[in-house]
């Protein structure tokens, strides 16, 4: 296993995480406890000492069962993360509830890297009008957490306002070959770096469709490389081939997995990649994008919208169902990222457009967005949108 060190702190943490949001489960959809804990303890065992999981997950039951799988000894072997759910905090009170109760949750004294959950510019502004820093300030002082981050999921533009509203520990971020314009992006990653925050990578294989299973006219790039690597290892290589990155967190759930990831982290030091390996990659990158239905960049020169449809999220949505072809993940991923119940705002669906052509004047694709959007809204939104954004309320609305 490598190890890089949080250039704030000092730790010394492996370059992979496990990530606790998707634990194998059950048919009845409850998280398998004792092939979780064989998985868990099987990475830590072979150098894994940072473990990621957040309030919501697995319907709530992912904290309680880290309290399980981390005793006899593990839990002194990590370096624990959970986050605060910004949607439920109403009041500087509920901070201090919250982690109170995750502390109990998971069976622990302290949280080594607490993360404020999902961070976009307006619920940053909501955070600290309710004293999220004092909170933070307050939980370091009396030892409950040792280090503070957030999480991000918003536009490019309001993650340096976020990184440089706080003496932040460390951030966490969506990264991977095909996000390097989206949410904090390549610019991001280097910002934070460049602020001496350790930077946490989420979804480095864009939950799994990065790497299974390949497109044909994907796998026939990969197999032009003068080195033999599965899909997966392409994309994890591509991400700590960046010296800014600290961990990437893998959400592994089958043992092969876990230690097809365990020998890749023995070996990806960063800048280690070719000139030949990165155009590889680049033209993996460029196939996807040739298979997306709208040449959406992410610019987001189209925003703001006034019927408050969100194009770029909406087009990346879309573009996702057809590049991946999973379209219950996709359904349910519209939902959860435009229904406004995680952002703590309105909703942004396509359904919304009202053709004002707005959008057409200033897109530099000269992309038919209206035409678009109605494709969105025939294939992504349908008579279960509701139960779908039921079911999102449900799993971050349980207390």
């Amino acid at each position: 296993m490598l190890y890089r060190t949080n250039p704030n702190n000092g730790d010394k943490l492996s370059i992979l995480g496990f990530g606790a949001m998707r634990l194998p489960m059950k048919e009845d959809m409850s998280i398998d406890e004792a092939k979780a804990t064989e998985q868990l303890r099987y990475a830590i065992d072979n150098g894994v000492n940072y473990v990621d999981t957040a309030w919501p997950y697995h319907m709530g039951e992912s904290e309680p069962f880290l309290a399980s799988a981390l005793a006899e000894g593990y839990r002194e072997k990590v370096r624990l993360a959970t986050k605060l759910p910004t949607w439920l905090v109403n009041s500087r009170e509920d901070m201090d509830r919250f982690l109170n109760s995750q502390l109990e949750r998971l069976n622990t004294d302290h949280i080594d890297y607490y993360l404020i959950h999902g961070l976009n510019g307006g619920s940053w502004e909501k955070m600290k009008e309710l004293g999220v820093t004092g909170f933070l300030d307050n939980a370091k002082a009396d030892g409950r957490i040792i280090n503070a981050g957030f999480s991000f999921h918003g536009n490019g533009k309001d993650f340096p306002v976020i990184v440089d509203a706080y003496d932040w520990d460390f951030c966490q971020i969506q990264y991977n070959y095909m996000d390097e314009r989206n949410q904090a992006g390549t610019e991001g990653l280097e910002y934070a770096a460049s602020k001496g925050l350790g930077v946490i990578i989420m979804e480095p294989l864009r939950g799994g469709n990065l790497a299974s299973p390949v497109p044909p006219e994907v796998e026939g790039i990969w197999n032009e490389a003068q080195t033999e690597r599965s899909a997966a290892e392409w994309g994890l290589r591509w991400v700590w081939d960046h010296p800014e990155v600290t961990v990437v967190l893998s959400g592994m759930n089958e043992l092969s997995q876990i230690q097809e990831n365990l020998r890749i982290a023995d070996e990806a030091e960063p800048n280690t990649l070719t000139e030949s390996d990165l155009q590889l990659v680049g033209n993996v990158e460029s196939k996807y994008r040739e298979m997306m239905k709208a040449g959406c960049t992410g610019c987001r020169y189209c925003m703001p919208c006034p019927a408050s449809v969100d194009i770029p999220t909406c087009l990346d949505t879309y573009n996702n169902l057809h590049m991946f072809k999973d379209e219950m993940s996709s359904k349910m991923m519209y939902a959860m990222r435009l229904a406004g119940v995680v952002s703590l705002d309105e909703p942004h669906f396509a359904s919304q457009c009202v053709k004002c052509g707005e959008c057409l004047e200033r897109c530099p694709q000269d992309l038919p967005i209206p035409d678009l959007l109605e494709e969105v809204v025939r294939d992504l939104e349908g008579d279960d949108l509701d139960e779908r954004v039921k079911m999102v309320k449900m799993m971050f609305f349980r207390e």
